[in-house]
This record gives C-alpha cells, structure tokens and sequence, in this order.
C-alpha cells in the first residue's frame, strides 16, 4: 500500500508510508498485532516487578536486596545447613572415636569412608592426584609401601601432624644426610653405592661396584635402612629392596638423592580441619587398597 492516490484522484484506504523508499519498496506504517503490544507490556511489568522483589540491580559493591532477599547463594547456605545437620549425629560420633576402633563393615566406617572420599578431593588431590596415585615427590596412597605405617591409626597421625612441620611436635620427621653436598662421600663412592641400591632392588647385576658399595651401605645406611635395605617405619626410611620409589631409581635419581638428600613436607591437617574430617581421611585413604 502507498499514500499517494491512484490515477482516479482516490486516496489510499490501507497503511500509511512512513516516507521511506528504495527501489520501488515502501515502508509502511503497519499496526502491531494486539496481543503482541500485550506481551511487551506484561514483560515490561514483570521486569520491574522481578527488579523490585528480587536482587537485580547491581551497585559498586553488591546487588539490591529486593524485596523478598532471595538468593541462590542463600538458598545454597540454607540447604547445606539442612544437610550439615542431618549428618551432625554421624560427624560427632566420629570425632569423638577413635577410627581404628569403628568397625570396619559398620554403617559408621561406611560414612566416613564416603566423607574422606570428598575431604579428598578438596584437600589432598593438588599433590596425590584424584585418583591418589601421587607423582614424582608425591606418594602412591594405593600401594603398601608406607614410611610410617599403612593402619588406620598412623595414617591418622600422618593426616593430622604431617611430615616436617614447624611448631608441631608430633610431626613425622625423618632425615637423611647429604653425603655428596657434605662431604661423607665421594662422587665414585656415591656411584659405587647407587650400583648396590640397584642391585638389591633387582634392576641390576651384581659385580664389583655394588660389591664396593655393599660395604658402604653397611657402614652409612643400614643404621635407617636395616641390613637387608628394607626400610624401617620408626625412622620413615623408605624400603630399598622393592619397586617403589618416591623420586625414581634410575642412576641419575639415586645418585641425586643421596648427594642431596630429600626432605619432603606434607601439611598438618590437624590444625587445620575438624577431627571427623581427619578420621574420615584416614578412613579414605586406607580404604584405596593399600591400607594395612
């Protein structure tokens, strides 16, 4: 349709041109259906209605309130007080027991197995991996090659005092000399002592080397180590004779290790988490598998 009268002199009886035109096409001045222009007008209401009851409008530091102070995070906190308090009975019952004497089949031991599993996730993956496997520096908790002890009971007291922490006096210390960087030992001693290591942890043969460093194992190492490069828990020195190893058993590693010795230092959770959530990670970790 157009404004513009026909040949007969007849004005038009349908929409208006707006003026606009290109090309022979117009653009008219066409009403709005009227339940759309309704539509617009309800959602414009309900805007300032949604502004008005609920947190909409930002400001420098926050949000308005609204009405009604509804928010999700809210919602949220409301929800996990409901379930922090269900589970208050399961959580006071396991501060207050020790965990090695819940039993092991035991609803009890169940939660708290199922509660370390998501303590873990939040506080120990960064160093062991989801899937507690750990990395070079970081222990396998799936193994049972423990420093300290693999029972439910040390590895509480590993979870709560850590592994060399200042101001702790229950805090699992172990330490190592650096027999290069000191000067015990010379860099041909050093290898000598490497090719012993690598044979009683059967990845080499024996011959005149790990001979030499067999005597030198006895005389420096087998104080911590035990006579038979075993280990042993009261010192936290690691067993030589499997094929578990923090750092690595090449050459290089070993040789690294002691030259420099290692000293690797684990977080006092203790200080830092409640005592069923400490009980529920040592419920966790020795149910991966390599729990004694």
């Amino acid at each position: 349709m157009t404004d513009k009268p026909d040949a007969a002199g007849n004005q038009p009886s349908g929409p208006q041109s707006m003026g606009h035109e290109w090309d022979g096409i117009e653009e008219l001045d066409n009403p709005l259906p009227r339940w759309w222009l309704w539509v617009f007008y309800g959602c414009i209401v309900f805007a300032i209605g949604y502004c008005v009851v609920y947190p909409a409008i930002p400001l420098a530091n926050r949000a308005t309130h609204g009405l009604w102070a509804w928010s999700s995070r809210g919602e949220f906190a409301i929800e996990t007080a409901a379930v922090d308090k269900s589970r208050a009975a399961i959580r006071d019952e396991l501060a207050r027991t020790p965990i090695e004497r819940i039993d092991p089949n035991s609803p009890l031991m169940r939660a708290a197995i199922e509660g370390g599993r998501a303590a873990f996730k939040v506080h120990c993956v960064q160093c062991h991996g989801s899937g507690a496997a750990g990395s070079r520096g970081y222990p396998n908790l799936n193994d049972d090659d423990w420093l300290w002890g693999g029972d439910l009971a040390s590895i509480r007291q590993t979870i709560e005092h850590g592994a060399r922490q200042p101001g702790d006096e229950d805090t699992r210390v172990s330490q190592m000399p650096a027999f290069g960087r000191d000067g015990m030992l010379t860099r041909p001693e050093i290898d000598d002592l490497v090719s012993f290591v690598r044979v009683v942890s059967r990845q080499e043969r024996a011959d005149a080397a790990s001979q030499r460093g067999a005597l030198l194992f006895e005389a420096n190492c087998a104080v911590c180590h035990g006579p038979d490069a075993k280990g042993g828990r009261m010192f936290g020195a690691p067993n030589l004779a499997d094929a578990i190893w923090l750092y690595g058993s090449d050459r290089e590693a070993l040789g690294n290790t002691i030259t420099n010795a290692r000293a690797g230092v684990m977080p006092a959770w203790g200080g830092r988490l409640d005592p069923a959530t400490v009980n529920m990670l040592a419920a966790y970790v020795h149910s991966l598998g390599g729990g004694e």
